[in-house]
């Protein structure tokens, strides 16, 4: 189900890249683990500058007609201005999978359980519905849990699998935001708005990008992408 892609994904023509060869550079994991380490988080500030340049890499992913499927912070390089570049896109297909019947629903489901990182992993992979459209929102719902850990320096159900309870459970819930001023009503809003259940009522892509460029207006030259 996985689809080749040495060449199906071009470059956004802003801030995030794709890249599908692994890098010298380090992973947005490892620039939150290293502040968490230290009873540090990032501001608000570089959240929306990373967090824009990850969305308009699934944009250009999205607009191709694809979904990553396996989107995280280790799947997230930073180059050395704090710009994101997408990899590891060997999880990546055709952003819709129809589903019908029985016995394509659960090749679906065990494909998301081999491809798809389970703290990360969208509601709709975990019981895939036997008549029913995914689609690349599910992208969008781990978009949700990577804003998540560079809020707060770890993943939304990242310590319930490292407890052995069940994540397949917990995302069937509403998602609980931790208490803090650290951080506006604005983006906590937008967090809330990528990690909605049901899939149908989550924003593609674009609406993420409105509603991000609304909190952190992007000027002229801060969203090139260099060569």
């Amino acid at each position: 189900m996985a689809w080749p892609v040495a060449a199906a994904v071009q470059r956004p023509p802003g801030g995030g890249r794709c890249e599908q060869s692994p890098s010298n550079r380090g992973t947005l994991w490892n620039a939150v683990e290293a502040l968490r380490d230290r009873n540090v988080f990032l501001s608000e500030e570089k959240i929306l500058y990373i967090l824009h340049g990850i969305c308009l890499g699934l944009k250009a992913i999205h607009d191709q007609g694809y979904a990553h499927r396996d989107l995280k912070p280790t799947n997230v390089l930073l180059e050395d201005d704090d710009r994101p570049l997408l990899m590891d896109l060997g999880s990546m297909n055709h952003s819709r999978i129809e589903v019908n019947g029985n016995r394509q629903a659960m090749a679906v489901q065990d494909w998301a359980a081999q491809r798809c990182t389970i703290s990360y992993r969208a509601p709709e992979l975990f019981s895939v519905d036997s008549n029913c459209v995914i689609d690349e929102r599910t992208d969008i719902w781990s978009l949700g849990c990577v804003l998540y850990s560079m809020m707060f320096g770890e993943g939304p159900y990242d310590m319930i699998f490292q407890k052995g309870d069940s994540v397949a459970l917990a995302v069937q819930n509403s998602i609980s935001i931790p208490e803090n001023n650290r951080y506006s009503p604005g983006l906590q809003s937008l967090l809330s708005s990528m990690m909605v259940v049901n899939h149908l009522d989550r924003p593609h892509i674009s609406s993420i990008l409105s509603q991000l460029e609304a909190l952190h207006p992007i000027v002229d030259g801060q969203a090139t992408t260099r060569i």
